[in-house]
């Protein structure tokens, strides 16, 4: 069996490197020959492969693949819906409990947001979470104290505002794959309300209480996830969900390597 793993052409570094290898020796383990691919590269390859493990956000690339009828792990619709953590956030919504949420109103042109985020504010509180719509390892995520700290973070990228949970900077992440929990940790930071391991947080091995795992289920299959990695807050709110979650640092902190869980959920769905 032949697949490709399709990355950014964009978006080097070693952390990202060591990822990729990792993922290419656990094929390698399982019988399946990988070869990285890059989404540029992949616009003008005649090769086509038994399936594709997209890791990359370049939607249009992976809706482009799935036109010509390839199988890609995971799908351009749950990419799309995981990359923009306000389409999470509606696609998740009556589902599973979350933060209560505001989405910031869409304008063609830039906008002076002061009444919505005064209006917003009046119902979440403060300190006030804001988010990007668009970001990973907790970039463009802040926590904001008042007012005039929020309209600061605000430029031309859509964004959200967000009801702080005192959790003591902790939250759960569980690595679901086909249905299930194949792994867990628990992540806190005493520096930065980010449990990130990217901003300082540690991990350690964590087992699922029944109803995070419920609500990770549920969460994966309404996005339409063969795999992904679902953080929790406060034991039963999604904080978010990721397509494509960093499984190193899970593997590092749970000696379990998801990649293999992953694989095997190819094979069979193939």
């Amino acid at each position: 069996m032949t697949g490709f793993l399709v990355v950014n052409a964009y978006l080097k570094s070693e952390k990202f490197d060591a990822l990729y290898a990792h993922l290419k020796a656990t094929a390698a383990k399982m019988g399946i020959e990988l070869k990285t691919k890059t989404n540029e590269e992949m616009l003008f390859c005649e090769e086509k492969p038994d399936f594709v493990l997209f890791w990359d956000k370049d939607v249009n690339l992976a809706k482009h693949l799935e036109n010509l009828g390839i199988p890609v792990y995971n799908s351009a619709r749950s990419i799309e819906l995981c990359d923009d953590k306000a389409k999470t956030y509606l696609t998740l919504e009556g589902v599973v409990p979350q933060p209560e949420t505001y989405i910031a109103p869409f304008t063609y042109i830039k906008t002076d947001y002061t009444e919505f985020v005064k209006s917003a504010v009046e119902r979440l509180g403060l300190p006030v979470v804001f988010k990007e719509c668009f970001g990973s390892f907790g970039e463009q995520v802040f926590l904001c104290k008042t007012v005039e700290e929020v309209r600061s973070h605000i430029g031309d990228k859509p964004f959200l505002l967000q009801k702080y949970i005192e959790n003591g900077n902790e939250d759960v992440r569980l690595e679901m794959v086909g249905g299930r929990c194949v792994a867990a940790m628990r992540r806190i930071n005493t520096k930065d309300f980010r449990s990130n391991i990217t901003n300082g947080g540690v991990a350690e091995p964590y087992t699922p209480t029944n109803t995070e795992f419920n609500i990770a289920v549920k969460a994966c299959a309404v996005l339409g996830l063969d795999f992904g990695g679902v953080d929790i807050l406060d034991h039963s709110l999604v904080c978010e969900v990721n397509s494509n979650a960093h499984i190193i640092n899970l593997m590092n902190a749970t000696g379990i390597d998801a990649a293999e869980s992953i694989f095997e959920q190819i094979i069979q769905t193939i």
